[in-house]
């Protein structure tokens, strides 16, 4: 139960009169409420937009003459401007403000959304998207930063979770959009309905969230943030925190990258529009990442991550059938595992930087969108070279090399528990 207004200090009613309680409690949930409301558009807007072309790749690809691969890049390169922008964008946030942030970089994203369905080749598409990625740089590191400064600690990781579970209703709406709007109206339609959505969410984000209490400016002398940069690079628990998330988007991206042209080939043959509609699975994502609070207390950092790479690596192995309910059931597994492993992992990013929270989560963001851009293109290779079969082994050698991380991290702490009781 709320004490606590965020940003107030824990005691503040303690001498309350009961109705002056009681009036505090209201206002706290009533600000929580819109924190996690705009947050989670803020979330569903940077998704959709991000990934608005990964549902019509095969529309773009028999439009330029191109394969997979160079297809893949109009994705690719969205996440590679985000991971190049975010370290920059997140040291400016800590100066100007993770609320201002986020509004300038929303409206620009949503400006670029506007003007690429008018690309005339696919270079210039390749460009806007990658210009558009830089744009939502502003919007993750930030988004972390400013639920932890403004949020009780306990309830950090719900917040993110639930940001999270934005990121997937948004990448969910926006393939299943663009699908079903390509199919009736042709791909640069869809990307312009992904634009109108992008405002949309962008607009309800601006209208409630409240303004900062609990941030104050800090210098973003390069030197500075170097220095933090290097700080957090140094402490092994986020090193490993960084390459699990990258290691996870690897693979999920890999998957979702190359879905559509699987299931537009035989033995599916879907429609654009159906094939679009099988990124409803995202919706999983939504329930597994905003469960990641209770389901973290309970099994601890390592225990969720074991859990959720078991529950992608289930997903994978389940979607070699060529049976379409197979395929759908192995897409909800790797959906809901993949989004509780991220949110464990951000979550936690969050929680164990002590200082320059915003370059801790920016670090975290260049690794899993690096990882999502290289998982996406080498996806895309080893399905051309490979087909499913070789992709599947592909995203189980990203998850291998992801739970031996999570072992080693176990067997550490293992270790200095004993090192600890023996000292004792």
């Amino acid at each position: 139960m709320p004490t606590a207004a965020p940003g107030a200090p824990a005691t503040a009613g303690a001498s309350q009169p009961p109705s002056q309680a009681a009036t505090a409690a209201r206002s706290t949930r009533s600000t929580l409420t819109r924190i996690n409301l705009a947050l989670f558009a803020l979330g569903m807007a940077t998704f959709a937009m991000l990934f608005s072309t990964q549902a019509l790749l095969p529309d773009i690809a028999a439009a330029y003459a191109v394969g997979p691969g160079q297809a893949s890049w109009t994705v690719s390169a969205t996440t590679i401007g985000l991971a190049v922008a975010v370290l920059p964008l997140s040291a400016l946030s800590e100066r100007f403000g993770r609320r201002r942030t986020m509004t300038l970089s929303v409206g620009a994203a949503v400006a670029f959304a506007v003007v690429i369905p008018f690309a005339p080749d696919l270079t210039t598409l390749i460009v806007l998207r990658a210009l558009q990625g830089a744009a939502i740089a502003g919007i993750p590191a930030s988004a972390v930063a400013y639920l932890s400064e403004e949020l009780p600690a306990r309830s950090t990781v719900g917040a993110v979770g639930l940001f999270i579970a934005g990121n997937s209703v948004g990448g969910m709406s926006g393939r299943v959009l663009t699908g079903w709007v390509a199919d009736g109206f042709g791909w640069r339609a869809a990307l312009a309905a992904v634009a109108v959505l992008g405002l949309a969410a962008a607009v309800v984000f601006r209208l409630l969230l409240p303004r900062s209490r609990n941030f104050t400016p800090a210098s973003i002398r390069p030197r500075l943030v170097l220095r933090s940069v290097r700080g957090h690079l140094a402490r092994p628990l986020l090193a490993r925190l960084y390459a699990i998330g990258a290691l996870l988007m690897a693979a999920f991206s890999a998957v979702y990258t190359v879905i559509g042209f699987r299931l537009v080939e035989e033995p599916f043959n879907l429609s654009a529009g159906l094939a679009g509609s099988v990124f409803v699975v995202y919706l999983v994502g939504t329930g597994s990442s905003s469960a990641t609070g209770p389901l973290m207390d309970r099994l601890g950092r390592r225990g969720a991550l074991y859990v959720a790479i078991g529950t992608v690596s289930a997903g994978l192995l389940l979607t070699l059938a060529d049976a379409l309910a197979a395929v759908l059931a192995g897409l909800v597994l790797i959906t809901a595992g993949f989004f509780f492993g991220h949110a464990v992992a951000s979550g936690s990013v969050s929680r164990v930087a002590e200082h320059g929270r915003a370059q801790a989560s920016a670090l975290y963001q260049v690794a899993y969108y690096l990882g999502a851009s290289a998982g996406g293109t080498t996806g895309a290779l080893v399905y051309h070279r490979a087909a499913w079969d070789g992709l599947v082994a592909f995203a189980l050698t990203a998850l291998a090399i992801t739970a031996a991380i999570t072992l080693y991290a176990t067997r550490r702490a293992v270790t200095d528990r004993r090192a600890l009781a023996r000292a004792a």
